[in-house]
This record gives structure tokens, C-alpha cells and sequence, in this order.
């Protein structure tokens, strides 16, 4: 093992910005919360969709840390299992899988009559909106549904209306609190590649490079979202994207480092790329990639704003194809509460391309740009990029740290 990576300082010349205090007081609170008037937003919120499907009740649901829809409308992050029961003008009920996290579920999700599941969420769940008088056909579902609730739930009240589709459309554009909350997730993640630029070095394993991105966010209140990184040579380069999962090979002399990290604040993280060279200058091959990353970062980011379509922005991000390079993942997306609309591929990416979507974006959207740039033969790649806010003119920066090439060592 490596001696000596651990507790590694992080340059302080090199720190993205502090957070204002504004949003600092948020990161101190002993449990930070939304505010009421944000909460009942997201309820109102909620009631139309029910309005429109038309039903009269939701059911709501999470599993194993999985299933925004809980932590956006109770405040209570998702661990084992979570069932909920929303009726607008009542008083939410939710069940929880395991007893003992009830003290903290209770707390946090002060607004909900929290309840123990027993050996059945969804059976009390069941239980629960009989109770609210619940018609065949007028319940809907927001979360993963497993065949077991399904079940019960359609045996029950028949029809049973995904509104999942809906509530994901419902997150593409933020309010303002959340906008806050963002910006904290992206600071973490600067953190964390902050991290690992400044304490990376020759004879690391990718093990223990990603301990070194957590040690970057987690004091500060951070969690973990992901840490993919990529490791090779640019001599003889065979990785042209992040892995995500780590292998236990080392950190070498002259080769690039390729990272997407995502710290979270709560459910709310940012995302920033970057890629890094190793002891040495970076070789003509990788400042080619990275020269063609950069310009089309530039010329999609010119694109966007509000009102622009997603068709400009992958014409926009045409320099990679002209310059005889092509790309493996997509090259933007929507972010901020999932993996949302739109979902863009550039135009060489033929092989899991998304269709482009003709909404277009829209004020206080949160994109990721990454025009993550590849050989032909795909064995060489770069990464550059991060979380942006969408505007009336263009767009805003969520990220503070510097953006270019980077050195290690």
C-alpha cells in the first residue's frame, strides 16, 4: 500500500471559492431543511399532476437509498424502504422498514405521520388509503414499483396511473432553494477533484485515489454520489473514459488521469470532469483531445439558453467530428433530482445515441456539459466539463474550480 496518503492537505492556493455565508448557514445547520413555502410549492405541485392523471391519492415510493420522489416531498433520504401515502389537503402517511431508523425518519420528516412498516409497507400503505376512502382507478404511483406492491396495489384499487414520467418532467426546472442546494453539491465536488489533483501521485492505486476524492468532501458534509476514474498511459493509452469501479492498478509517471466526481449535498450534487497529466507535460495526441474537448465545451455552452433547442447544441458540438475525433458518453444532459432531459449524444455517436428531444431548454435548468472526447479507435480520452445553470442569456457557472488541463506532481 502507499504510505503516507492519508490526511493529505489540499492546496489552499488552489481552493475553489468559499461558500457565501448565505449558503454556508445552510451547511451548519444541525439538519438543514427546506423551507414551508418550498415544501407546500412541491406539494401543489404534486396535487396538479394528481389533477391531470386524474386521480385523487399517490403512493410513493423508495428502496435501498434509491427513489427521489421521498426526499423531495418528506424530506427523509431513502434508506432500506419508504411507502408513502399523499392526499392533497392531508396529512402524509409514510412506513419505513426497519424500526430503529424511525427516531431520525420522524424528524426529519417532521411534516408526515411516520409509522413503522412492519412486515409490509405496502400493505399498510393499503391499509392507509382505504382509510382515506381511496376509489378503483384513481390511485397513482411515483417511485420504483416492485411486482409485489404492484400486485397488491391493483388488486386493491384496480388502474394504477405512473405518474413517474411526469415527476421527472416536474424536476428539469429548479426553484430557487434548490438552486441553492445545488450550488453546495457543486463546491463539494470541486472538493473532491480538488483533492485529487493536489494529493495524487505516482505509486497510488485507483483505490486509494478514490479515498483520497472522498477525504476532499465528506468532512464538509458532503456524501457520496460518484467518483469514476480513469488511469493509463498517454504514451500507449488503452482507457479512453472513467471506469466505475476501481482497479488496483498505479498511478505512473506519464500517464493522464480522467475524472467525474459527484459529491451530493442531501440529494442535491454537482458534477464536474477534468482530466489530468502525470510528471510530465501532456503529449501532442492528448493536448489535440483536450484542445477539441475545450473549444467544444466553449461553442455548446454559447448555445444554450433559454429557448434554445437541443438540435443547435449538438451542431454546435460539431469541431469534435471536424477534427476526426468522436465521443462515448453523452455530451449533455439534464441534472439535479436524476439523469434528466435532454440527453444529448454528439452526432458521431451512433451506438446508444439518444433521439434529440425538440422542448426546448428552459430558465434555471441545471445541465451537466461534458464533451468527453475520444480517438476514433477509442483507446485515448479526455474529460472536461461540469454543472451549469441555465439563464434567460446563456448560461451560469455552478462550479468554481478551474477549468483546463491539469498537472499531478
Amino acid at each position: 500500500m502507499f504510505e503516507g496518503q492519508l490526511n493529505l492537505p489540499i492546496d489552499e492556493r488552489a481552493m475553489p471559492l468559499n461558500l457565501p455565508q448565505r449558503l454556508r448557514s445552510i451547511v451548519d445547520a444541525e439538519y438543514p431543511r427546506f423551507s414551508g413555502g418550498e415544501m407546500e410549492r412541491r406539494r401543489a405541485a404534486i396535487g396538479r399532476l394528481l389533477t391531470g392523471a386524474p386521480c385523487d391519492h399517490l403512493v410513493f415510493l423508495g428502496a435501498n437509498r434509491f427513489g427521489a420522489i421521498v426526499n423531495w416531498l418528506t424530506q427523509w433520504p431513502v434508506t432500506t424502504e419508504a411507502v408513502g401515502v399523499f392526499t392533497p389537503g392531508q396529512r402524509d402517511a409514510m412506513f419505513i422498514h426497519y424500526y430503529n431508523h424511525l427516531p431520525l425518519a420522524r424528524r426529519l420528516a417532521a411534516e408526515a405521520d411516520v409509522q413503522w412498516g412492519g412486515p409490509s409497507a405496502i400493505g399498510n400503505a393499503v391499509a392507509e388509503l382505504e382509510r382515506r376512502g381511496a376509489k378503483r382507478d384513481r390511485v397513482a404511483v411515483i417511485g420504483p414499483v416492485g411486482a409485489e406492491q404492484q400486485a397488491a396495489l391493483t388488486q386493491a384499487f384496480g388502474k394504477v396511473v405512473s405518474l413517474n414520467k411526469a415527476f421527472v418532467n416536474l424536476r428539469r426546472v429548479k426553484s430557487a432553494e434548490e438552486i441553492d442546494w445545488l450550488r453546495i453539491g457543486a463546491w463539494l465536488s470541486d472538493l473532491g477533484m480538488a483533492a485529487l489533483r493536489d494529493n495524487a501521485r505516482p505509486g497510488m492505486s485507483e483505490r486509494e485515489l478514490w479515498d483520497v476524492v472522498e477525504r476532499g468532501y465528506v468532512a464538509q458534509g458532503g456524501g457520496h454520489g460518484i467518483h469514476y476514474l480513469g488511469m493509463t498511459s498517454m504514451h500507449a493509452p488503452d482507457v479512453a473514459v472513467p471506469a466505475q469501479w476501481a482497479s488496483n492498478r498505479k498511478l505512473a509517471k506519464g500517464d493522464a488521469v480522467t475524472a467525474e466526481i459527484t459529491a451530493t449535498f442531501w440529494d442535491y450534487g454537482g458534477q464536474v470532469l477534468r482530466t489530468f497529466a502525470v510528471g510530465e507535460a501532456p503529449t501532442q495526441l492528448y493536448r489535440d483531445l483536450h484542445d477539441t474537448a475545450d473549444a467544444a465545451f466553449d461553442a455548446m455552452a454559447a448555445v444554450i439558453r433559454h429557448g434554445a433547442k437541443p438540435a443547435d447544441v449538438i451542431a454546435a458540438s460539431g469541431i469534435i467530428e471536424e477534427r476526426g475525433f468522436t465521443t462515448i458518453d453523452d455530451i449533455v444532459h439534464g441534472y439535479g433530482g436524476g439523469y434528466l432531459s435532454p440527453i444529448l449524444s454528439s452526432r458521431s455517436r451512433v451506438d446508444g445515441a439518444h433521439p434529440v428531444p425538440d422542448e426546448p431548454f428552459e430558465a434555471d435548468m441545471m445541465l451537466v456539459i461534458q464533451p468527453n472526447v475520444v480517438t476514433a479507435d477509442k483507446r485515448a480520452g479526455v474529460q472536461t466539463g461540469e454543472m451549469v445553470r441555465v439563464t434567460e442569456t446563456g448560461i451560469e457557472r455552478m462550479h468554481g474550480l478551474a477549468r483546463g488541463f491539469g498537472r499531478i506532481g
